[in-house]
C-alpha cells in the first residue's frame, strides 16, 4: 500500500482543468497539492515511446525539480487500424495551437475505408519519490472510431469515439458519466486500490 499521509503531491501538469480533477479525486489520500504551475516547474520534453515511458519522464522530472511526491498522466487514443497511432503523439497530431478538429480529420482520412474501426483511450498514471523510486497505473477503454464528430461536450477526440457497449459518443454523454468509465478513471481506480487513506 502506498501511504501519503503528511506528503506534498505534485500534480506534474501545466493544465488547471486537469489538476483540479486530479486533486479532487485524490483529497481524501493526499493533505497538500501545489500544480507544476505554482512551483513554476518546466515541461520536460516527452521524448518517451510509450505512454509509460512519458509519464514516467514527467513525473520524475517533477519529484526531482520539487523534492516533492508527483503525480503525472500520459494519455491518447490509439487506432488500431493505424499501428496504434496517434498514440502517444495524440496531442501533436492536433497542432500548435491544439485544433482536435484537425486530428480527427487526419485520424479519419488515414483510415479510409478501412473496416476495422477499433480503437482504445489508453492512460497510464506515474507516482514517483524525490529518490527515483516509481509506481505506474494503466488504464484503458475499448471502443471505435465513428465519423462525422458527434456532440459538443468532451474535449480532443471525443467526439469521434464510442465506447464497446455504447451508442453514443464520449461527447454526447454526460461527463460525469464518460469520467465513471474512461481509460483515466480506470488507471485512477487501480491507483486508488494502492492508497492508504488520510489519518483522521
Amino acid at each position: 500500500m502506498i501511504d501519503l499521509n503528511d506528503e506534498d503531491l505534485v500534480i506534474a501538469s501545466h493544465n488547471q482543468g486537469k489538476v483540479r480533477e486530479i486533486a479532487e479525486l485524490l483529497k481524501p489520500y493526499v493533505s497538500r497539492f501545489y500544480s507544476a504551475s505554482d512551483l513554476d516547474l518546466a515541461e520536460p520534453e516527452e521524448t518517451g515511446k510509450t505512454f509509460i515511458a512519458n509519464a514516467l519522464l514527467k513525473a520524475r522530472a517533477a519529484a526531482e525539480a520539487s523534492g516533492k511526491v508527483a503525480l503525472a498522466d500520459d494519455s491518447g487514443l490509439s487506432v488500431c487500424a493505424l499501428n496504434g497511432d496517434p498514440g502517444i503523439y495524440s496531442a501533436r497530431w492536433a497542432g500548435e495551437p491544439r485544433d482536435f478538429n484537425v486530428a480527427m480529420e487526419r485520424v479519419h482520412n488515414e483510415l479510409g475505408d478501412s473496416a476495422d474501426r477499433s480503437a482504445a483511450f489508453m492512460c497510464v498514471l506515474a507516482l514517483a519519490w524525490p529518490n527515483g523510486d516509481a509506481q505506474t497505473f494503466e488504464g484503458r477503454i475499448d471502443g471505435e472510431i465513428v465519423w462525422p464528430p458527434r456532440g459538443e461536450r468532451g474535449f480532443g477526440y471525443d467526439p469521434i469515439f464510442v465506447a464497446k457497449g455504447m451508442q453514443r459518443t464520449f461527447a454526447e454523454i454526460d461527463p460525469q458519466d464518460k469520467h465513471r468509465i474512461s481509460h483515466r478513471a480506470n488507471a485512477f481506480q487501480k491507483l486508488e486500490m494502492n492508497l492508504v487513506h488520510l489519518r483522521k
